[in-house]
């Protein structure tokens, strides 16, 4: 099902792990209702969220975060942010997609999402 998401997506995706956190980047090429927020995916595999909030990291970016929560599953902080070809921020999903659609950001865009989990 992830393929053939991918195979659809107007950009592509790359999922990396050091064996302990994962990081997924999506380069987006086109204004598009497919990069979604994090929390949606998460959900929809059954996990509670909690703790949303934004948060600056040692850069001063600042990113969307949350913690996952699922029985009998690790939790997990997941963290995102959105970047234009400008370098522009975007910390919250539809706040960048009316921005692209609008032409006031252009891309390509960069989405990077975060999981690590919880000790």
């Amino acid at each position: 099902m992830e393929h053939r998401f991918a195979d659809r997506f107007p950009g592509s995706i790359a999922r990396m792990t050091d064996g302990r956190q994962m990081l997924v980047m999506r380069r987006v090429d086109t204004p598009t209702r497919m990069l979604h927020p994090a929390a949606d995916c998460y959900r929809a595999l059954g996990y509670g969220i909690a703790q949303a909030r934004l948060e600056q990291d040692v850069h001063a970016r600042l990113w969307r975060c949350f913690v996952a929560e699922r029985r009998g599953m690790q939790k997990m902080r997941v963290c995102e942010r959105i970047v234009d070809a400008a370098g522009a921020a975007f910390t919250d999903t539809s706040a960048w997609y009316w921005a692209a659609a609008t032409g006031r950001s252009n891309g390509p865009w960069q989405a990077v999402t975060l999981a690590r989990p919880i000790e």
